[in-house]
């Protein structure tokens, strides 16, 4: 495993995890529930961006690694499940959404594995729909989180709809994944 900036990013990514859900189970007498909001929102905003930043950083230092193309896609699934599954018990998030969007990551994880495996990773590489589903997901999240008015603007209204649409899209990018794969997936079930 190299330890370089990029994956030392990932790492404290990873770290921020417990921190981050730690934040909404301290005692209100110790931080207001609105402070909870707010901390945990922010931890979870510089997780995001070390996630931009770490990618940034191994292309432009040219530290990339096997290690860091795996672990980094790992600590953002990791955080976003955390995540929702913290809104779910909030009852700011459905279950149902948390379901279908945490169930299509682990899915199309495993349909990535095994179609790196026998050498047909290129047709499941990331697309455009996957990403339009994770610009909504990154968007509706810290919304979700911050759950307080922000100017004019009712923040748990504006990320309620975009963790919705981010749900329509996972559920649409996981179909056009699966869909890629069949061929592939057909011809290799026959052997």
């Amino acid at each position: 495993m190299p330890l370089n900036i990029p994956n030392a990013l990932t790492w404290a990514r990873i770290a921020m995890i417990p921190l981050f859900v730690g934040v909404f189970y301290l005692p209100d007498a110790w931080v207001s529930p609105a402070q909870k909001n707010f901390f945990g929102t922010a931890v979870f905003v510089l997780a995001a961006v070390t996630d931009w930043f770490d990618g940034y950083l191994a292309r432009v230092l040219r530290q990339t690694s096997a290690f860091g193309a795996f672990l980094d896609p790992v600590a953002d699934k990791l955080m976003v499940a955390a995540a929702l599954i913290l809104l779910v018990q909030l009852a700011r998030v459905d279950a149902i959404i948390a379901v279908i969007i945490i169930g299509r990551e682990i899915t199309i994880s495993a349909l990535r594995e095994w179609m790196a495996r026998v050498g047909e990773s290129a047709s499941v590489a990331v697309a455009y729909i996957g990403k339009l589903k994770t610009a909504a997901q990154m968007t509706a999240i810290p919304l979700l989180l911050y759950n307080a008015p922000l100017s004019s603007i009712d923040v748990r209204f504006v990320g309620s709809i975009l963790i919705y649409v981010a749900a329509a899209l996972t559920l649409w990018s996981m179909g056009y994944y699966l869909r890629r794969a069949m061929p592939r997936l057909a011809r290799h079930m026959d052997r």
